[in-house]
């Protein structure tokens, strides 16, 4: 029995969640990340079940079902996003599972949002490490749920899910923002953010379709993998004090013009 616990915190080491060395890093649940390997490299993306529950539910769902495996990129625009995950690769394409819900915008714990930005018509902040936007402070004590109600903003990274016209349509499609596109803001499900690959992100090949398409060649939440297939990384907590230091410096550089999408998210090996 000895010998069998030493292997489970031996495996345990390996794996995504190691300890953080201070209160600025944190470790990732492997639960809760996606790894994409593509042809261009491995993206590695932290799910934000807390802003888009069924479309994380979904997006693991299809991954361990081989659903996303081999898909392409079908839709690819320079210094915009990155479009796969429809099994007939290409726009309407939808997995064998019923359309879901819209999930446009949420209310999170208190706790659970960093704000970085708060004006007069609206803050910005985190979710773990997934920049959102919401309403002013004034409009959030108006009825009897007091807790902020947050929107996915549509930053470098962020993860969405895409959909038809309809806004109860989202079903199989995901993208991945090569760049910042905040009119996406509250039209789409925001379920995750990249926190490595995002030069990979960058680097799939463009196209409406592309020529010679890029795709992901394997899909799987991080916990299914065995452990020494599992990345090791420590993310930069965005509720740290590094983080709100760093948050307070670019906000004073930039003035009036500051945005979420100016604060980056760190990463390192453990």
């Amino acid at each position: 029995m000895r010998w069998a616990c030493l292997a489970v915190m031996a495996a345990a080491v390996l794996t995504i969640g190691a300890a953080p060395a201070s209160p600025d890093w944190r470790a990732l649940d492997p639960t809760q990340t996606l790894v994409i390997d593509t042809s261009k490299g491995r993206i590695v993306v932290e799910m934000a079940p807390a802003l888009a529950p069924l479309a994380v539910a979904r997006v693991k769902q299809l991954a361990r079902e081989g659903v996303y495996d081999g898909l392409l990129f079908h839709r690819v625009i320079e210094g915009f996003v990155d479009q796969t995950g429809n099994p007939n690769n290409h726009d309407g394409g939808t997995s064998a599972h019923p359309d879901l819900p819209a999930e446009f915008s949420t209310r999170v714990p208190a706790e659970a949002l960093t704000t970085v930005v708060s004006r007069s018509d609206g803050i910005e902040g985190f979710v773990g490490s997934v920049p959102v936007a919401g309403v002013s402070a004034s409009e959030q004590k108006l009825g009897g749920d007091h807790r902020p109600r947050v929107w996915g903003a549509y930053c470098d990274g962020v993860a969405g899910m895409g959909r038809q016209a309809g806004i109860d349509t989202a079903n199989s499609e995901i993208f991945f923002m090569r760049a910042p596109a905040r009119r996406l803001d509250h039209d789409y499900a925001v379920w995750g953010r990249v926190v490595q690959g995002l030069e990979v992100v960058r680097a799939i090949k463009v196209g409406e379709p592309p020529a010679d398409p890029d795709r992901m060649t394997r899909v799987r939440l991080a916990a299914d993998l065995p452990a020494a297939e599992q990345p090791r990384l420590l993310v930069a907590d965005t509720a740290g004090p590094a983080f709100r230091a760093q948050a307070v410096r670019l906000k004073a550089q930039a003035g009036a013009g500051f945005s979420v999408c100016d604060l980056k998210i760190g990463v390192r090996q453990p």
